[in-house]
């Protein structure tokens, strides 16, 4: 019995067969070429400011009550200047651009997200607030994987700044 090819079956297979000796003589990277540790070797290169660790960071929390936590950055314009950018970024969807609970994704919870301006928030401790950000509360997700420590800091002086917008 004799097999016959049509043309066109004969150039698709011939094409196949070029294109596969074709990619078997492509050098392409096999794990030859790995960044790998070796004898002697700084085992990890020094972390960019601002990483996360993977354990969340935020040690102080661990150790003992929140609410005695004070804010180590200094309540001035550049900080509370990277608090609003903070801010815009992570919190307005759901608190609003007036901070008031009524953002885009909040006006779909209920009860609506806190108001940060009312005096719930204001008259809290930074530490309790730095708490409820870093570990969530009711409706609010845990951000300590999400916002690096100095950053969450930095928000809540912009939210103290609310008050005095008010």
């Amino acid at each position: 019995m004799t097999i016959y090819f049509s043309k066109i079956t004969q150039v698709v297979l011939l094409s196949f067969i070029l294109l596969f000796l074709f990619l078997c003589g492509c050098d392409y990277g096999r794990m030859s070429e790995q960044e790998s540790i070796r004898p002697y070797e700084i085992a990890l290169p020094e972390m960019p400011r601002g990483t996360i660790p993977v354990g969340g960071g935020s040690e102080v929390l661990q150790k003992g009550n929140p609410e005695d936590l004070r804010n180590p950055l200094a309540a001035n314009d550049e900080d509370i200047a990277r608090g609003k950018d903070g801010y815009g970024y992570f919190c307005l969807m759901c608190h609003g651009l007036s901070a008031d609970g009524n953002g885009t994704v909040g006006q779909s919870f209920y009860p609506l997200p806190t108001n940060l301006k009312g005096p719930y928030v204001q008259n809290q401790p930074d530490g309790a607030l730095f708490y409820k950000i870093s570990y969530g509360f009711r409706r609010h997700p845990p951000l300590t994987y999400t916002i690096a420590e100095e950053d969450r800091w930095a928000i809540i002086l912009y939210i103290r700044s609310l008050k005095k917008i008010k």
